[in-house]
C-alpha cells in the first residue's frame, strides 16, 4: 500500500449534473478530518457537562432514600 500513499494530493470532487456529489480524499486527510470531528464532539460534550449545575442534597435525605 506504500505505493499509493501520495496518490491523492488534493481533494477530488465527484460531480453529477454539474453539482458536487462526493469527494475523494487521501487517507491521511481523511484520518485528520475524523480526528477533528472527534475533537468537536468531545468539546461539545465537555460544554454540556460543564453546563449542568451540580445538584446538592443533604446527606440525611440521601441516606433515607438509600434504604
Amino acid at each position: 500500500m506504500g505505493h499509493y500513499k501520495n496518490l491523492v494530493k488534493e481533494p477530488e470532487f465527484i460531480m453529477k449534473n454539474g453539482r458536487p456529489t462526493g469527494i475523494i480524499l487521501g487517507l491521511k486527510e481523511y484520518q485528520e478530518l475524523l480526528e477533528r470531528i472527534e475533537d468537536v464532539e468531545d468539546l461539545a460534550e465537555l460544554k454540556r457537562i460543564r453546563g449542568n449545575k451540580p445538584q446538592f442534597r443533604r446527606i440525611d435525605d440521601f441516606l433515607k432514600e438509600a434504604h
